[in-house]
């Protein structure tokens, strides 16, 4: 029996007819991830397992066959990590979308890698916890945060997705399950196979359960909108803000044009006075949550004489309404960035104390290439948003090339949060330590010795067939 058919018919076999469709029948949805480079490809068939055993039978199809795997969660990478390999197979896990267990007592949730983070947050509001890791979509699933290490604006008080993943079950390419980690917050039991995983995106393994650290949600929040004429200014209060105790749960910076851009898009009006709006070049956007509105009063009254005294031109504490939009017009940045043409988004990190120089270089360089370079950041750990607007993509390729680079040069990461995908792979494998990138393919190559899970991006430079 040739390949199609004994793929077709063993796949079928095992999830049934509605758990997997073969090409050329499939959603158009399934075959790409929110990449601005989005590519015509067509996997043999796309899965849709409810269980750890259907993993592992996919799996034990596909080594049979010879077939790579591409995992996929919701689709909401914007690296191309979720791009199927031509004629392979895709594991989507819609399906295996359950909170399998919450235990308040230790603060403690496992879940299965479908699940969304706002699914996740709908079943911990009893419990008064909460996941604090949001990357910004909360369609977003659990398994691509861990695939990607997510991180998001509330990042600077809360940390990332390595922060609070404690625990794993794997599926190995050759339909191995093995379990990692656990429900306890401290180890050091041998090597962290749990920490290794998180930012793999999906060449090392399959995830297909969950466990999480989780927080307890506050009682009392505010978010204050501060705007500067100078960015110097802006950059100057950020590490006092940070080191003043305050520990603000949001510190965003947006310069002028994208706030402009993203409140019109949201139709919202923050009040700012129109002679501070014709002074400011760019805004601070901090939100503090306390236990109490005592606590959260002073704190606020702290920040207005730590930011004034760095010469904001105002403070202005945004009533809830505004503050819960503005927070939710940030978070989509990226679509209202999209929508304008943007031909790249980048998300550069660098030590918190040189955003300013960063941003300075990446200024420059877009004048000398003649492209449009705006953007926003969680510039409380540094990580920097760009939207890159050069059509042309010889100059474009230049241009990304050098503003990695001068990321690099400043002690810092190609990417923050996104993670590498087959967009930035050319540039990573280029900028990166080549000891860095031995090391890290002799890793693949114990795991994923005929390079069949994600493959042709991070690493795998192979032409794609």
């Amino acid at each position: 029996m040739e390949v199609v058919p004994r793929v077709r018919e063993a796949l079928t076999t095992l999830l049934g007819a509605e758990g997997v469709t073969f090409s050329p029948h499939h959603h158009p949805d399934d075959l790409h991830d929110e990449t601005l480079h989005r590519e015509r490809v067509e996997p043999l068939a796309v899965t849709f397992p409810r269980s750890t055993s259907d993993v592992v039978g996919i799996v034990h199809v596909a080594r049979a066959n010879g077939l790579p795997i591409t995992p996929r969660g919701s689709g909401t990478g914007l690296s191309g990590g979720a791009t199927p390999a031509a004629g392979g197979i895709v594991i989507s896990f819609a399906r295996m979308n359950r909170v399998l267990a919450i235990n308040a007592n230790d603060h403690v949730a496992v879940v299965e890698p479908g699940v969304s983070l706002r699914e996740l947050d709908e079943a911990l509001v009893p419990h008064g916890l909460r996941y604090p890791v949001y990357p910004g979509e909360l369609s977003g699933s659990l398994g691509g945060n861990v695939a990607t290490n997510a991180g998001g604006m509330r990042a600077v008080r809360h940390g990332v997705t390595r922060h609070h993943v404690i625990g794993l079950e794997l599926v190995l390419v050759d339909g191995t399950t093995l379990r990692s980690g656990g429900p306890v917050v401290k180890s050091s039991s041998g090597y962290d196979l749990t920490q290794l995983m998180v930012g793999s995106e999906g060449t090392l393994a399959l995830v297909t359960e969950v466990t999480l650290r989780l927080s307890p949600r506050f009682e009392h929040a505010v978010t204050v909108l501060v705007p500067f004429a100078r960015l110097d200014d802006l950059m100057s209060v950020v590490p006092r803000v940070v080191a003043s105790g305050l520990e603000p749960s949001i510190l965003e910076y947006i310069d002028l044009l994208t706030m402009s851009a993203i409140t019109r898009a949201a139709d919202l009006e923050l009040g700012v006075a129109d002679d501070v709006g014709a002074r400011t070049s760019a805004y601070l956007v901090i939100v503090l949550e306390t236990r109490t509105r005592e606590q959260l009063d002073s704190d606020v009254t702290a920040l207005a004489e730590l930011v004034d005294d760095a010469g904001a031109l105002d403070v202005y504490v945004l009533p809830e309404s505004a503050a819960v939009r503005l927070i939710e017009a940030r978070e989509r940045a990226f679509w209202v960035a999209k929508a304008a043409g943007a031909n790249e988004i980048l998300d550069v990190v660098v030590p918190r104390s040189r955003v300013p120089a960063f941003l300075d270089e990446a200024a420059r360089l877009g004048s000398v290439h003649d492209a449009i370079v705006t953007g926003c950041g969680h510039v409380g750990d540094g990580n920097v948003h760009l939207s890159i607007f050069l059509d042309d993509d010889d100059r474009r390729a230049a241009l990304l090339h050098a503003i990695f680079a001068a990321g690099l040069a400043l002690h810092g990461q190609i990417s923050g949060e996104h993670g590498i995908g087959r967009d930035k792979q050319g540039p990573y494998l280029a900028l990166t330590d080549p000891v860095l990138i031995e090391v890290q393919r002799r890793l693949k190559a114990v795991f994923d010795p005929d390079g069949r899970l994600n493959p042709y991006r991070h690493l795998d430079d192979r032409p794609r067939p």
